[in-house]
C-alpha cells in the first residue's frame, strides 16, 4: 500500500510540474535569431554541433512599461522638464522597468527544468546566464544547432535552424550566444605601407601622436583631468597591462589611474601574443587615459557577448557615466541591445561607439551598433596640431571614417531632424551618422602584444571613440564640481548646441575631405557635427565653471627637528576667472610650533611660502595642520602633515675670550665651554693643535665630566723665544662619538 501511495505521489508531482509549463505558450523571443544567410539558403548546412558540446547562453527578458520608459527618457533630456537629468539608480530602473521578480523566478525554474545550469543572475533581472549541452539547448528551445558554411568568410559557423520557441511563461527578449555568424571586430586598421600622410607634429616617437597630444588639441586646458569620474571600455578579449606600462614608459609619462579588468561572463581577462592580440584593448586605454589622466578608475569590461558586456555596464557599482566601444558586428536583429542602451540613458550613462573604418555606410556595412539611436556615433578625421603637444591647427575628414544613413534602418531621432534638414545627403526618415568625430588617421603611437611599439602605423575610429569618452569625463567633472550631475546621454544636447550661434566656437566644423560623402559646413555624413573645440564645448554642455579656487601644499608632509623650521609651498588654483584675495591661516599646530605665511594672502592664482618654526620644547609626534584660504564667503582648505622629531644627542664647544694677547715669557687663559642637547651624556676630552713653536697649551679639567656640560680653563704659556705675531690654536672636543672644534687666536708680542 505504501508503494502505491508513493507512486501516486510521484505521479502527482510530475503532473504538477508539467502543468506549470503547460500554461506556457511556445512563442519565439521578441527579436530574431535566424540569420538571413541560413533562411534564404545562401549558407548551406554542413553538419550539426555535437550534442554533448557545452554552450554558454544569456537568456534576456524584455523591459516592462516601454511607453512609460520612452516618455521618461524624453523628459530626462528636456531642459524645460521637471525631470531633467533626474537619473535613476539601477534599483529604481529595475523596479519601474525591469522584469518582475516572479517572471525572473519563472525563467530560472524553466532553465533548471530543462537542464540549463544557471551560472549568473543580474540585479536588473534582464540577464540570466546558463550553461548547457547542445542536446539540452535543442530540447529547451525546440531547435537544431546546425553548422553552416559562411557565405563571405572562409570558415563555418553554428546557428539555430529555426526561431527558438521555448515553453516559458514570460516571452523572452533574446537568447544570446546561439550563433557565431558574426565575430566582433575592432574598428582598427593597420596602414598600407604606401599610405600617406603620417603625423608630423606629435610628441611621440617619429612625431606620432600620444593620447596626451589629443588632450592638448581638443581640450588644451589643465584644470579638468576627469577627477572623480570612472570610464568603462567594451572589450571582447583581455589585455596585458605590461603593454600599457611600456607605452607610458616610452612616452616618458606615468599612469596614475587604477585599472580593473572585469570578466563579464567568464571570458579570460588575459591576452598574450601570439594566441591573443591586445592592440585594440591597449590603444583604447591610452586614448581614454590621455584625454582624462585624472580618472578615479578605468574598467575594462571583457566578455564574449554583447548581452553580457552591456548588462555588466548597466549594473556596475558604481556606474560609469562614460562608456566606449570600438568593436562592431552584425546582429541577427538590430534591436537586440535596445534594453541596455535605454537603461544607460535612464541612468545617466553615455556610450560612444566607433563608426567603422570602411568609409561611407552601405546596406551591408558592419558598423552596428554605431547607428543605434541611443549611442553617440564617432567618425574619423585627419588632425594637424601646431606643434608637439600643441593646440589644434586644422582637420579634415579621414577617408576611411564611417558615416552615412543607418544600415539597420533606425528611425531618425527627434534631436537630429534639424541638422538633417540642412544636410543634402542626409535621410529625413532614418538615423544619420556619425554624430561627432575625432582624429583617426594613421598617426598614433601604439604598444601591444609584448613586442616593439609602432609609430604612425595604426588608425581607426577606435581611437576616436575612447578619446570622446575621456573628453566627456572632463565635462562631467566640471559639472559635478559645480554642484550638478553627470550629463548622461549627450546627443540631444550636442545637436541643440550645434543649431545655435555658438556652433563654431564649441565644435571644430570639419569642412574638407570625404569618406564617400563630402564634408560640408555644418552637420554632414563624413564628420557629423565635428570634433570638440576645447573648453568651448565643455562650457556649452555643462555651463562655465563657477568662480572659485582650490589650495594645495607641496610638500604635503615634512619632518622638522626640535629647534628647527621647515617650509611648504601653498598654491592656489582658480576656476571661472576667480581673481579675489585669499587670506591664509593655519590651525591644528601644537604648542611650540608657530606658522607664518609669506605673503599672508594670495590674489587669484599664486603661491605663498608657509614656514613652520618648531621650538626645542615641542613634544615630538605627528600633527595635521589645516591651511585655510578665505575669500569672502568662499573657504577652501588643504592639509600639511608635520612630524616633529627629537633633537639628536649633541654638544657645542666655544671659547671666551676667543683672542689673547700674551708677551714672551708670560701666559694667558681662555674659558672653554661645552653645552649639551638631545640627551647627550658623555665625558668630553679636550686637545689642541696649531699655534707655533714656543706655545704650550693645557686644560683644567680635562676631560669635562659626563654628561658633558661644563667649563675648562685653557692656559697658554708663551716661551721667551716664541715667534712674534698671530697664531691660531684649534681646540678639539671629543665625546659620545662626536667631534667639534673651536679656535682661539693668540697674538705674541
Amino acid at each position: 500500500m505504501q508503494r502505491i501511495c508513493k507512486s501516486l505521489l510521484t505521479v502527482t508531482v510530475l503532473v504538477s510540474a508539467a502543468s506549470i509549463f503547460s500554461f506556457s505558450q511556445s512563442l519565439p523571443p521578441l527579436t530574431r535569431h535566424v540569420r538571413e544567410a541560413t533562411a534564404n539558403g545562401l549558407s548551406k548546412p554542413v553538419g550539426q554541433l555535437p550534442v554533448r558540446q557545452t554552450m554558454r547562453l544569456v537568456l534576456v527578458l524584455p523591459l516592462r512599461n516601454q511607453a512609460e520608459l520612452d516618455s521618461l527618457l524624453k523628459n530626462l533630456y528636456d531642459p524645460t522638464s521637471g525631470y531633467y537629468r533626474q537619473f535613476l539608480t539601477v534599483e529604481e530602473f529595475t523596479a519601474r522597468f525591469g522584469p518582475r521578480q516572479e517572471d525572473y523566478a519563472n525563467l530560472i525554474n524553466f532553465a533548471e527544468a530543462h537542464g540549463l545550469k544557471v551560472v549568473a543572475t543580474s540585479r536588473n533581472r534582464l540577464n540570466l546566464d546558463v550553461i548547457a549541452s547542445v542536446a539540452s539547448i535543442e530540447e529547451a528551445f525546440h531547435i537544431t544547432m546546425r553548422v553552416y558554411q559562411h557565405p563571405t568568410e572562409n570558415r563555418t559557423f553554428y546557428a539555430p535552424d529555426r526561431e527558438p520557441t521555448p515553453n516559458v511563461q514570460v516571452r523572452l527578449w533574446r537568447i544570446a550566444g546561439l550563433d557565431n555568424y558574426s565575430i566582433p571586430r575592432p574598428a582598427l586598421h593597420h596602414k598600407n605601407p604606401n599610405a600617406w600622410p603620417s603625423a608630423t607634429t606629435g610628441s611621440g616617437p617619429s612625431a606620432s601622436f600620444l593620447g596626451s597630444d589629443m588632450r592638448a588639441a581638443y581640450y588644451g586646458g589643465t584644470s579638468s583631468t576627469g577627477s572623480g569620474q570612472s570610464l568603462g571600455l567594451l572589450e571582447y578579449y583581455g589585455t596585458d597591462l605590461a603593454d600599457l606600462n611600456t607605452y607610458f614608459k616610452n612616452a616618458g609619462q606615468t599612469n596614475n589611474v587604477p585599472i580593473t579588468l572585469l570578466s563579464t561572463d567568464g571570458t579570460s581577462t588575459s591576452c598574450v601574443y601570439p594566441s591573443c592580440d591586445d592592440t585594440e584593448q591597449t590603444l583604447d586605454m591610452t586614448q581614454a587615459l590621455g584625454m582624462a589622466p585624472g580618472l578615479s578608475s578605468l574598467v575594462m569590461y571583457v566578455g564574449s557577448s554583447d548581452a553580457a558586456i552591456f548588462n555588466a555596464m548597466a549594473t556596475a557599482n558604481p556606474l560609469n557615466a562614460q562608456l566606449s566601444s570600438s568593436w562592431t558586428w552584425y546582429p541577427a536583429d538590430p534591436s537586440t541591445d535596445q534594453p541596455y542602451f535605454k537603461e544607460f540613458a535612464a541612468q545617466g550613462q553615455n556610450l560612444f561607439q566607433a563608426a567603422g573604418d570602411s568609409g561611407k555606410w552601405g546596406s551591408s556595412s558592419e558598423i552596428y551598433p554605431a547607428d543605434d539611436v541611443y549611442v553617440t556615433s564617432v567618425g574619423g578625421t585627419d588632425l594637424t596640431t601646431s606643434s608637439a603637444a600643441g593646440p589644434w591647427s586644422s582637420e579634415s575628414v579621414w577617408v576611411d571614417g564611417g558615416g552615412g544613413i543607418s544600415p539597420d534602418k533606425f528611425a531618425i531621432p527627434s534631436w537630429q531632424t534639424t541638422a538633417a534638414s540642412s544636410c543634402s545627403g542626409c535621410s529625413k526618415t532614418y538615423r544619420n551618422g556619425p554624430d561627432v568625430s575625432a582624429n583617426a588617421n594613421f598617426t598614433f603611437y601604439v604598444c601591444a602584444d609584448q613586442t616593439t611599439c609602432t609609430a604612425n602605423e595604426y588608425g581607426g575610429t577606435s581611437f576616436a571613440a575612447p578619446m570622446w569618452a575621456g573628453y566627456l569625463a572632463l565635462i562631467n567633472q566640471q559639472e559635478v564640481e559645480s554642484g550638478g550631475k553627470p550629463l548622461g546621454f549627450i546627443n540631444p544636447s550636442l545637436y541643440s548646441i550645434a543649431s545655435g550661434s555658438s556652433y563654431t566656437t564649441d565644435f571644430h566644423d570639419i569642412t574638407s575631405g570625404s569618406n564617400g560623402y563630402s564634408a560640408t559646413t555644418g552637420y554632414d555624413l563624413a564628420s557629423g557635427l565635428g570634433s570638440p573645440n576645447g573648453a568651448g564645448l565643455i562650457n556649452a554642455l555643462s555651463g562655465p565653471p563657477a568662480p572659485g579656487f582650490s589650495l594645495s601644499a607641496s610638500p604635503g608632509s615634512l619632518s622638522v627637528a626640535q629647534g628647527s623650521q621647515g617650509t611648504s609651498t601653498i598654491t592656489s588654483t582658480v576656476t571661472g576667472g576667480f581673481d579675489g584675495v585669499i587670506s591664509l591661516t593655519a590651525s591644528g599646530q601644537p604648542s611650540g610650533v608657530t606658522v607664518g605665511f609669506n605673503p599672508t594672502s594670495i590674489t587669484g592664482a599664486g603661491t605663498s611660502t608657509m614656514t613652520m618654526t618648531v621650538a626645542s620644547s615641542t613634544v615630538t609626534g605627528t600633527y595635521h595642520i589645516t591651511v585655510t584660504g578665505t575669500s569672502g564667503s568662499t573657504v577652501e582648505t588643504t592639509a600639511v602633515t608635520l612630524t616633529v622629531t627629537g633633537t639628536p644627542p649633541n654638544f657645542t664647544i666655544s671659547a671666551s675670550p676667543a683672542t689673547l694677547s700674551i708677551t714672551r715669557g708670560h701666559s694667558g687663559t681662555s674659558t672653554i665651554t661645552t653645552a649639551i642637547s638631545g640627551g647627550f651624556n658623555s665625558a668630553i676630552s679636550l686637545s689642541s693643535s696649531g699655534g707655533a713653536s714656543g706655545l704650550t697649551v693645557s686644560f683644567n679639567p680635562s676631560p669635562i665630566a659626563a654628561p658633558g656640560s661644563g667649563n675648562s680653563t685653557m692656559t697658554v704659556k708663551v716661551g721667551s723665544l716664541a715667534t712674534r705675531g698671530s697664531h691660531t690654536i684649534t681646540v678639539t672636543g671629543k665625546g659620545g662619538g662626536l667631534t667639534h672644534t673651536t679656535t682661539v687666536t693668540v697674538t705674541v708680542s
